[in-house]
């Protein structure tokens, strides 16, 4: 199998026309879908790569837009013993398919409590998004279903969302910084020499390949980042791999890496590497732990970190056909996860 030939490969190829598209939608229809509460808050709902984006969400809205965001597990919204005080509320519910029974059931029981809820989908028929029919208030995020298993161009299209959203709150970012960010993505993917495994993965990836665990370390909107490149590699190339915060990976588990593993440290831009991150590099180095830093190859902080998503992406789809393995349809694996 040939990455070219890969449904994955074209789902990454097509994220720029989608964030154009969303963009040319956004100022008419976001501003009366994007519900917060009058406290300046919204709830967060979200499982695997959703659960992600909404992390990532979190970490635009309560930094750059000044709206507090709160995450919710389901679990604990079943098992309540007494109704909990949600009157007021604006639940985010993201979901790519908006068939994630337990993020609709969840939904369904908040809003049961006096929540008013918005449905985050990639999905445009209303007969197959039970999320969106609940939540009554529906952002779709694209018109082009995603076929792969692993969430790529829906992913994206969070992250862009929670831009969006930010500049429809606060006005940030610029018309101008929003424009950008879909060219830059075009022009890296434009040069096939340069992407995994060429480019500059180039001079790790046997080092990468070799390693029986895989480690991504980030801070800030690069945590989630980070969490979902994990997960990519756990999903499409069979590849035991972690996400974990600068400072939560110096709280343990830097300690169950040695000389055969690898670690990605990834920071905002080129210019300069942060100093947790530099901490935990330091650590590596003492440990005989294998590691690099990546920054997105262009762009501004942190609209950037879509384009080092994608590449991450990419490095995920060029290991799995390395090995042989099927990255649009893993071995186990569904598109829809049934977990309620």
């Amino acid at each position: 199998m040939l990455i070219q030939e890969t449904q994955t490969w074209n789902d990454i190829h097509e994220i720029p026309a989608l964030l154009d598209a969303f963009s040319r939608r956004a100022p008419a229809e976001l501003p009366g879908r994007a519900l917060k509460a009058a406290d300046n808050s919204v709830q967060l709902i979200g499982r695997g790569s959703s659960d992600h984006a909404a992390i990532f969400a979190k970490y635009i809205w309560e930094t750059y837009a000044g709206v507090r965001a709160e995450s919710i597990h389901p679990h604990s919204i079943f098992e309540a013993r007494r109704p909990l005080n949600f009157r007021g509320r604006a639940v985010w519910a993201f979901s790519q398919s908006g068939r994630s029974t337990d993020v609709v059931a969840c939904l369904k029981k908040l809003q049961r409590w006096g929540a008013r809820g918005v449905a985050v989908t990639n999905e445009a028929d209303p007969r197959r998004n039970p999320l969106a029919a609940a939540a009554g208030r529906h952002i779709l995020l694209s018109g082009s279903r995603e076929l792969a298993v692993a969430a790529t161009k829906s992913f994206s299209l969070q992250l862009w969302l929670a831009f969006w959203t930010a500049r429809v709150w606060r006005g940030w970012p610029s018309l101008g910084e929003l424009e950008a960010v879909p060219e830059t993505i075009r022009s890296f993917l434009a040069r096939p020499d340069g992407l995994p495994p060429a480019g500059r993965f180039a001079r790790i990836w046997r080092r990468m390949r070799q390693a029986p665990v895989l480690a991504f370390v980030g801070r800030g909107p690069l945590f989630a980042v980070a969490m979902d490149a994990a997960l990519k590699f756990r999903e499409m190339a069979g590849v035991h791999a972690m996400a974990y915060s600068a400072a939560d990976y110096l709280h343990g588990p830097v300690g169950a890496y040695g000389a055969k593993d690898f670690v990605f440290l990834l920071a905002p831009s080129a210019d300069g590497i942060p100093a947790d991150i530099a901490l935990v590099r330091g650590a590596l180095r003492r440990r005989g732990t294998p590691c690099a830093v990546l920054a997105p190859a262009s762009g501004k902080p942190p609209l950037n970190a879509l384009l080092l998503d994608a590449e991450l992406k990419l490095a995920a789809l060029a290991l799995a056909v390395e090995k042989g393995r099927d990255p649009d349809r893993p071995k186990g694996l569904k598109k829809v996860t049934l977990t309620y």
